[in-house]
């Protein structure tokens, strides 16, 4: 495949997306929880990622919309927030399009990869919902376009971006290895740190390592 097709930048412009992207998580977690209980069931049911509903019934959409349903409201804020904090930075610098493409490749493949895990390992119902996975993506590209800013976490504890990246995964795969906190989709989480990882070496033709290294 052509590298010039896959490097071709587009033309910036900034229109605020993630306000766009957040409002629309809103408004679809309002929904399933003001609308009544068949709603609600209706909602989670077409709009989550279910793997045997993709084997059975082909709902491929799933691998996007699942992007867009939380399960609870610390489940939303925490992402909306986080989506909130890197998200806007990583727009101005990416461009609204950029992150947009960025935002819903790494999400959407992040979706694919937990399907294949879960179909392979022989879980098909689960129910995978939430942004994490593009937003852990988000998260690693905020470290890689700004790797000297410093994040505190709970407003306390200042980290430096790789540093925080770094911290995640680790807790990521502390989790995935002992078996707690086995309702979060922690897998989902890595693969979007993966896929950020890949998207920056395939779209811009730069090290990610040296980047969060700065070497």
């Amino acid at each position: 495949m052509n590298l010039n097709i896959i490097r071709r930048p587009f033309k910036y412009i900034n229109c605020n997306t993630v306000y766009w992207l957040i409002g629309i998580n809103v408004i679809i977690f309002a929904a399933t929880q003001f609308l009544g209980n068949n709603i609600r069931t209706s909602m989670t049911v077409h709009l989550s990622m279910i793997p045997i509903a993709i084997i059975q019934e082909g709902w491929i959409w799933t691998f996007v919309t699942y992007m867009f349903m939380h399960a609870d409201f610390t489940h939303i804020l925490f992402n909306m927030l986080g989506l909130f904090i890197f998200g806007n930075q990583l727009e101005r610098q990416m461009g609204s399009k950029e992150f947009l493409l960025f935002y819903f490749v790494t999400g959407t493949l992040a979706g694919v990869f937990s399907f294949v895990v879960y179909y392979l390992t022989g879980n098909h119902i689960v129910f995978l919902m939430g942004a994490s996975g593009a937003l852990y993506a988000v998260m690693l590209a905020y470290a890689i376009c700004f790797p000297d800013s410093v994040i505190y976490i709970w407003g306390i504890l200042p980290l430096r971006a790789p540093v925080m990246v770094l911290v995640y995964t680790g807790l990521s795969l502390f989790f995935i290895v002992t078996g707690r906190q086995g309702n979060v989709a922690h897998l989902t989480h890595l693969a979007g740190f993966g896929l950020a990882w890949l998207y920056f070496i395939a779209r811009y033709g730069v090290s990610p390592w040296k980047r969060l290294t700065r070497r």
